[in-house]
């Protein structure tokens, strides 16, 4: 993982360039104050001053050259403002020439990391360091960037080296790291504890093994908060198996675990006053002789049966046994996390992870962290009239509809029945992946919904 440490520090007055940012409605004004011979490099370059990602070096004294860069709106900036900066600029230390980056400070970082772990001959690459005066913003902003890049790095990872034992190495290093509490039940006591988890992992358990893994940590009379993530570590579909396009970018169907353990790491790394309980139940979604199949009818933990519609609709299986689990302990928020419908995107795309929320106040925070954070999320209905898509002539329900409609909507009400009456919950079907490439973001997995919900926390639970 990139360091972070020495790329964003405090400003103590030393030699820096400095960054000018500009806006359109600002842009001539600033320019009426340069030096003639900048005015009149800008001309040349056609530097208008629009939003665009433009930006300038100009020349001063000696070799050294000072930054011009547009942004949307100079009084309130983005995460991404300056993640183009970031990326491209030579290296050396930087300062903007008026005012803090606040959270333009996370693109800057984020656009310096690189996921190199494959590449035999890894390009070395610049450090360039930003200056700020807000000193207590700086080591928040670099837990937010390590959390983003941990989700990227676990999601582009391929299956061949992040399976459920991969998953597991991960929640016991960030164990270990704070002092938390690792449980894993596998084998006989997850077949008979863990029912679907068991039956959705078990073509692949000669060689990656299905387990649960949770993770506890926290003082037992703080509020407890369960995070759920979806790890299923490479899903073919199971025998309703999926095309090969379908199947190429399956290594992110793991993305939801990779969400709630980043944001685990966030929140007893800023020590938040919760009692944290973390679950995620990892599998691979594979094919064998052994492999459960359509038809197949399913026990749960909490003791509904489920026939089995469709074995590529597994997610919500393995989800509806671990949100069983976490409302056993009769926490006072559940968050899941999982990349869990194709519907979503059709409806959403990728940027917007599909939002669905048991609770109107619950819904209404959580919305409101997402914009301050600028890390959009999207609510859509948990609609009533749906759940008789979900019957079944031999169990109590399906995992899967007989419709091709509401497909998002259909699997988060799947969810709700193994979430506890009066508990609080939501469920973000994020996509974990970028599809094309943005300053500060590369093609590849992504964090979609992390930074809102830690938003979330950080206002329902404030340090004391």
């Amino acid at each position: 993982m990139t360091d972070f440490t020495d790329l964003l520090t405090a400003d103590r007055g030393e030699p820096a360039r400095s960054i000018h940012l500009v806006d359109k409605d600002g842009f001539a004004d600033w320019l009426k104050a340069r030096p003639a011979a900048h005015r009149a490099m800008l001309a040349a370059m056609r530097f208008d001053g629009k939003v665009g990602y433009q930006f300038a070096l100009l020349p001063t004294e000696g070799d050294e050259f000072e930054v011009v860069t547009t942004v949307a709106n100079t009084a309130n900036l983005s995460p991404w403002c300056l993640a183009k900066l970031g990326e491209a600029l030579p290296e050396g230390r930087y300062r903007l020439a008026q005012g803090d980056p606040g959270p333009a400070a996370l693109g800057w970082l984020l656009a310096q990391h690189r996921f190199d772990r494959y590449k035999s001959k890894p390009e070395p690459q610049p450090r360039r360091t930003l200056l700020v005066g807000d000193v207590a913003a700086i080591p928040v902003t670099v837990r937010l960037a390590e959390a983003t890049v941990l989700v990227r790095d676990l999601v582009d990872t391929p299956a061949s080296d992040m399976g459920p034992a991969d998953l597991e190495a991960v929640a016991r290093t960030l164990a270990d790291q704070h002092g938390a509490t690792l449980t894993v039940t596998s084998g006989d006591a997850l077949d008979q504890g863990y029912p679907m988890i068991a039956a959705v992992g078990r073509a692949a358990e000669r060689a990656r093994a299905p387990r649960l893994i949770e993770l506890t940590w926290g003082r037992v009379d703080h509020p407890r908060v369960a995070l759920v993530g979806k790890g299923v570590c490479f899903d073919s579909g199971g025998l309703d198996l999926k095309p090969a396009s379908g199947m190429r970018l399956m290594k992110k169907d793991m993305g939801g675990a990779a969400h709630a353990l980043a944001l685990a790491g966030l929140v007893m790394a800023e020590r938040l006053p919760v009692r944290l309980h973390l679950l995620i139940p990892a599998v691979e979604n594979s094919v064998s002789a052994t492999a459960f199949r359509p038809g197949d009818i399913l026990l749960s933990r909490v003791g509904l049966t489920v026939e089995v519609d469709n074995t590529d609709a597994e997610g919500r299986l393995v989800l509806g046994d671990a949100l069983t689990r976490a409302g056993e302990e009769k926490p006072e928020l559940i968050l899941d996390f999982a990349t869990l419908t194709g519907a979503a995107r059709i409806a959403l795309g990728p940027d917007l992870p599909a939002t669905f929320v048991n609770d109107e106040a619950l819904a209404a925070q959580l919305l409101v962290a997402a914009h301050e954070s600028t890390d959009p999320l999207w609510r859509m209905p948990l609609w009533d009239g749906y759940d008789e898509m979900l019957k079944s002539d031999l169990a109590d329900l399906a995992n899967s509809a007989d419709s091709p409609f509401a497909g998002s909507v259909t699997a988060a009400l799947f969810l709700r029945r193994f979430v506890p009456d009066g508990t609080p919950w939501a469920h973000l079907d994020t996509f974990a992946w970028r599809p094309a490439a943005k300053p500060g973001r590369p093609k590849g997995g992504e964090a979609l919904g992390l930074r809102a919900a830690f938003a979330l926390l950080e206002r329902r639970y404030p340090r004391a």
